[in-house]
């Protein structure tokens, strides 16, 4: 598309295979893909479909086979292991459907954790973190711990940690696969709108019907392939 966005994701024929003594399984098969600044969209596909490998091509948690992935023109596929940490660290946010929160940490040290490893002033983490919750309505929530939160909640509180350090890109794995169908609508709708306050990038690994409604381009992974590639204009 010709809109003036910038290229994010850049994917040129990457295949990932696996090997298991002599069998070979391809997960991933020639997938040429690209993603603009500012993208809500869904990836989906059955199971085994390969939603999950390309994730993890995408963030550098594993390598391709073949081809080769540009993440805000960086080549990802040829960096370092240090290079990769140090990378996600300051451009890539995660969801996970599990929350993955730190139990014995309060809120606030969850969310401001990633801000921490930057390096940024305590006077600065502070004020993002008070920020963000005051957007996704948890404010007061600062001294809570996890397991004393609903599971909404929580997954609120992983949204903010994914986005305060203000990566360009999040990937969200299945993140309303825990949730009842309210609250994950909910959490959506308000992804959504931060997606359209912040102009940051969101890339859904996904069965959950809701986020295909509300993502503006939906791409479908059938046997490790692109089978389709819908983008839709939404009010």
């Amino acid at each position: 598309m010709n809109n003036g966005k910038e290229r994010l994701i850049v994917a040129e024929d990457v295949q990932k295979e696996f090997r298991d003594d002599d069998i070979v399984v391809a997960a991933v098969r020639g997938i040429d893909l690209t993603v603009e600044t500012g993208e809500f969209t869904a990836v989906v596909g059955p199971s085994g479909s390969g939603k999950t490998t390309f994730f993890n091509l995408i963030s550098g948690l594993e390598r391709p086979t073949a081809g080769k992935i540009w993440l805000k023109d960086q080549l990802v596929s040829k960096m370092s292991g240090r290079e990769l940490a140090d990378f996600r660290r300051d451009h890539v946010g995660f969801i996970f459907q599990a929350y993955n929160l730190i139990p014995v940490l309060t809120v606030e040290e969850n969310i401001e954790y990633i801000m921490l490893l930057q390096g940024l002033a305590k006077e600065e983490r502070r004020g993002r973190v008070r920020k963000i919750l005051a957007e996704i309505g948890m404010e007061g929530f600062e001294r809570r711990f996890p397991p004393k939160i609903s599971g909404g909640q929580q997954q609120r509180v992983a949204i903010a940690r994914a986005m305060v350090s203000r990566p360009e890109l999040i990937l969200a794995d299945e993140p309303t696969a825990n949730l009842d169908s309210q609250t994950g609508a909910a959490l959506l709708d308000m992804m959504r709108e931060l997606n359209r306050k912040t102009g940051m990038t969101f890339l859904f690994s996904t069965h959950d019907p809701m986020v295909r409604e509300r993502a503006d381009r939906v791409i479908t992974l059938k046997d490790g392939r692109v089978v389709e590639d819908e983008r839709r204009a939404l009010n």
